[in-house]
């Protein structure tokens, strides 16, 4: 009498390894490339079968979520230009500036921005205003808000460039659709006629945005900073009325933080 050959499963396996390769092929289709990284992931690990079908589906899920956020926020941070790679969590409390902890930590939260509202931060210089808006440049690229930084004679300099190789209304459609826009050392030199009527032009594109001001100018003084009054009169009328404000005080971090030690009594 003959002995039956064992049955075999290959063939199901087979079936098996060929669902998966479609599935890995259409997942990358679709561009889904982290999702199908922990696809692979999950046939690797003999642990898996613990899972039930809806956790492995929302750890693929998750993956993906976390790798495109990622993703967003390496480009948002790209396109910003922040000039220092400041976070809000090392923003330094400890030193008096003037700094509350409470105001700058709400900020960070963004629903200033979601208000449109603006942000006007003045000191003297070295106190840290470029950090501080730097850091909160960071926390709205963080919440997918869309951020470019800004020296504001950079600015007039680009809007010139731009005025004259043709690409001056592309330019300032960036920045009307930019959800704040950083304008740093403002108050540097007083803005001629010119230079005002396009600080007005980039200002009057943005009155559902956010913009935010550093300055050592006090605010008092903006005003005069301005050749014509007129244009003055717009342009803070734009700024100031939904403007938070934090005005920022003391020795300048660079002094501080370089100053040399002093060698004691007891040293000598």
């Amino acid at each position: 009498m003959s002995v039956q050959a064992p049955m075999t499963f290959q063939p199901q396996k087979e079936r098996i390894v060929l669902l998966h390769q479609q599935t890995l092929h259409t997942m990358r289709t679709l561009r889904l490339t982290a999702m199908a990284d922990a696809y692979v992931q999950q046939t690797q690990d003999p642990d898996i079968a613990t899972l039930t079908f809806d956790e492995r589906l929302g750890l693929l899920v998750d993956q993906e979520w976390t790798c495109r956020q990622d993703r967003l926020l390496s480009r948002l941070l790209r396109e910003a230009r922040l000039k220092l790679p400041a976070c809000p969590e090392d923003i330094d409390y400890q030193t008096s500036r003037g700094l509350e902890g409470s105001i700058v930590r709400q900020l960070a939260m963004g629903q200033w921005l979601q208000a449109h509202h603006n942000l006007l931060v003045v000191g003297p210089t070295g106190v840290g205003k470029t950090f501080l808006v730097c850091a909160l440049g960071n926390a709205a690229c963080r919440q997918g808000f869309r951020t470019r930084y800004y020296r504001l004679s950079r600015l007039l300099g680009d809007i010139m460039i731009a005025k004259g190789d043709g690409t001056y209304r592309r330019l300032l459609n960036q920045l009307a659709k930019v959800d704040l826009l950083i304008l740093d050392d403002w108050g540097l030199a007083p803005l001629n006629a010119a230079e005002s009527r396009e600080i007005l032009e980039v200002l009057d594109d943005r009155i559902l945005r956010s913009t935010c001001v550093a300055s050592q100018l006090p605010l008092h003084l903006w005003h005069q900073h301005f050749a014509d009054s007129t244009v003055a009169d717009a342009v803070l009328d734009r700024l100031i009325h939904t403007a938070h404000k934090i005005q920022m005080q003391g020795e300048s971090m660079r002094k501080l933080r370089n100053s040399l030690p002093t060698k004691s009594e007891n040293d000598i």
